[in-house]
């Protein structure tokens, strides 16, 4: 039976939880998820979870924090002085805004807290420190040529 392995294009159906149960995510009910193996496309954790898979497999991977998207830093919290930020802009704890860092790529910024004159924020992923899970269901395997 073929397996999936480093650079083949997958199609898979997952729904991913949090430790405590919570789904965060779900592709059921829609179009499968197609990624390619190794590619970087993924959580490092997820692409060895399709590793070895065939065609109509299902089960279930546990993803540590550090093969998901990391442990929180805490160089990544910043103040910001208000008057850098669009009057227009309703700042509120746990609002997110859209910002682009010192390498040009855009990141997301989670408002922790706000006064007149600093905004703290923190650009650390939203699932940051979370172990995930993950049901997976392989659809298809396109082989790298």
């Amino acid at each position: 039976m073929t397996q999936a392995k480093i650079g083949d294009t997958v199609k898979v159906h997952y729904t991913g939880t949090f430790d405590d149960g919570i789904q965060f995510d779900s592709s059921i009910g829609q179009e499968p998820f197609i990624v390619k193996i190794g590619a970087g496309e993924t959580i490092p954790g997820f692409d060895k979870g399709l590793e070895g898979m065939a065609i109509g497999d299902k089960k279930t991977i546990n993803i540590p924090a550090e093969e998901a998207y990391g442990e929180h830093n805490p160089e990544l919290i910043h103040e910001v002085p208000r008057a850098d930020i669009p009057e227009e802009i309703d700042l509120k704890v746990g609002l997110e805004l859209q910002a682009q860092g010192p390498d040009g790529n855009s990141c997301i910024l989670s408002i922790k807290e706000v006064n007149e004159e600093i905004i703290t924020v923190d650009a650390n992923h939203p699932m940051v420190g979370n172990n995930l899970n993950f049901e997976l269901e392989l659809i298809d395997i396109a082989h790298q040529k």
